[in-house]
């Protein structure tokens, strides 16, 4: 790999109008909050709540690019899957050191007329961004190359995601327990239980991606490499009394 271009990035096809990377992340945000509504309903949410008209075709088929499925009973429902959605382990538990809780996700982000995926793992005590990995496609192979980076800072106790394919699989389930590193999963709905990794996708695509207009995935890659590290190491958190991440990490 060169630059962490997989080889299927190298045949990837699918182009996508420049307009429909923000229209791919409103999807996202109303399929995570409602993981159970088909393209149909999607459709109606994004035409009343968002003040667009959208064609449900169109949802269709980006939801089909990004991977996203309603969640509903199919057959052989008694069949074993490769498939398993743990507890949300934070709830009411105080975060008082690093490398006591990571939080991962995926964002999309825009390249030219296509589209690209941006893993993130950020401990929570700190903020800092402890593994990040950039992609052409959403294999599970791509969050554990963001939670490789991350592992050698150090190991979490505890790992926390929503319930995407990559992390109710069996390759991504095996991997944390093989570490001793709990699992834990968003609960249905409840975008806010990941909530430390999506404000940081909000600061980077603001301060970061939005100021650039990136057509190359080399470019992309630096900036994203030149934008994390100032976040870890420059930038003032407020949560942190406006010390950097790399302060509290470290010192930690």
């Amino acid at each position: 790999m060169l630059l962490n271009i997989s080889r299927s990035g190298l045949y990837y096809k699918t182009l996508v109008r420049e307009d429909e990377i923000e229209l791919l992340n409103r999807i996202r945000d109303v399929w995570s909050q409602c993981p159970f509504y088909g393209y149909r309903k999607i459709t109606v949410v994004l035409n009343r709540d968002s003040q667009m008209v959208v064609n449900h075709k169109r949802v269709q088929r980006l939801m089909h690019e990004g991977g996203m499925e309603a969640l509903y009973p199919k057959p052989n429902l008694s069949k074993k899957v490769d498939k398993s959605v743990w507890n949300y382990l934070l709830r009411d538990l105080c975060i008082e050191r690093v490398n006591q809780v990571w939080m991962i996700d995926i964002t999309y982000l825009k390249l030219g007329t296509r589209f690209v995926y941006l893993v993130a793992v950020i401990d929570v005590f700190s903020r800092y961004i402890v593994g990040w990995n950039l992609a052409y496609d959403l294999d599970t192979e791509n969050s554990l190359d963001a939670l490789r980076v991350g592992l050698k800072m150090g190991i979490p106790e505890i790992v926390n995601s929503d319930q995407g394919c990559q992390y109710t699989s069996l390759r991504w389930i095996e991997t944390l327990q093989s570490l001793n590193i709990a699992v834990s999963h968003d609960g249905i709905g409840r975008w806010a239980d990941n909530i430390h990794i999506e404000r940081f996708w909000r600061t980077i695509k603001y301060e970061a991606i939005y100021l650039n207009d990136y057509s190359e995935y080399q470019a992309l890659y630096i900036g994203i490499s030149n934008y994390i590290e100032f976040y870890n190491h420059e930038r003032p958190h407020q949560a942190l009394k406006y010390k950097t991440p790399s302060m509290i990490y470290y010192r930690g």
